[in-house]
C-alpha cells in the first residue's frame, strides 16, 4: 500500500550534453511537492561534473530518492512501484537506443523499460545531433512503444532573455506532459498574447 501523499516520479540523467535540464526538473518538482526518484548513469555523473561541477553527493541531494546505476534490484526497477512515470533529461543516444530495444544493462534503462510496460508516460529529452538514420530508427522504434521524444529545442516566442528561461520554458513544457505545473512557464494566450494578432 502507497502511504505517501506526493505524486511519484523518476528523473534519469545520462551523459549527453545538457545535465542542467534533470537538474532544474529536480529543483521545480520539489518546489512543486512531487516526490523524486534519481538515477544517473556513470557518464552523466562525469557529464555533471564537467557541465555544472556538480559532485554525486550534490546531485543525488536534489532528489527525495536517489539510486545506483548499477542497482536493477531498486524499487523503481518494478512495475509494482507506481509512479507517474519517468522523464530522461538529457537521454542520451546510447540509452535511447537500449530503450528502444528492450535490452537495458542498467538501472536507469530499466526503469525506463517498467514504465513502458506498465503504460505510463515516458518522456526521452534526446540530445544530440546532427543525427542519422539510426539515432532516428531508434526514436521512431521508442515512439511506436509510447515513449514521447521531446529534445530539448528552445521556444523563441516566449522572448526569453537568459539561458535560465530557456531552461525553465523547455522544462515547464516537459512537466505539462504530466499535468504538472511548473511555476515559470509562460504559456501562449495567457502570458504571450501581447495583442500581436
Amino acid at each position: 500500500m502507497n502511504t505517501s501523499s506526493k505524486s511519484r516520479i523518476i528523473i534519469g540523467i545520462s551523459g549527453a550534453s545538457g545535465i542542467i535540464y534533470g537538474v532544474r526538473l529536480l529543483k521545480i518538482l520539489r518546489e512543486i511537492n512531487v516526490e523524486t526518484h534519481l538515477i544517473v548513469s556513470q557518464a552523466g555523473r562525469l557529464t555533471a561534473h564537467y557541465e555544472l561541477g556538480l559532485d554525486p553527493k550534490t546531485l543525488n541531494d536534489l532528489a527525495d530518492y536517489s539510486y545506483g546505476a548499477g542497482d536493477v534490484g531498486a524499487a523503481i526497477s518494478s512495475g509494482s512501484f507506481k509512479t507517474l512515470g519517468m522523464i530522461v533529461a538529457p537521454c542520451s543516444m546510447r540509452s535511447l537506443s537500449e530503450i528502444a530495444s528492450g535490452v537495458t544493462t542498467g538501472l536507469l534503462t530499466r526503469a525506463a523499460d517498467v514504465v513502458l510496460k506498465e503504460r505510463r508516460r515516458l518522456v526521452l529529452m534526446a540530445r544530440e545531433t546532427p543525427l542519422h538514420t539510426g539515432h532516428l530508427r531508434s526514436m521512431t522504434a521508442a515512439s511506436e512503444m509510447g515513449a514521447i521524444i521531446y529534445p530539448p529545442v528552445p521556444a523563441f516566442y516566449s522572448e526569453p532573455e537568459t539561458i535560465d528561461d530557456i531552461v525553465n520554458q523547455t522544462v515547464g513544457r516537459v512537466l505539462d506532459l504530466f499535468d504538472l505545473d511548473a511555476p515559470e512557464t509562460k504559456r501562449w494566450g495567457e502570458d504571450l498574447d501581447k495583442g500581436k494578432r
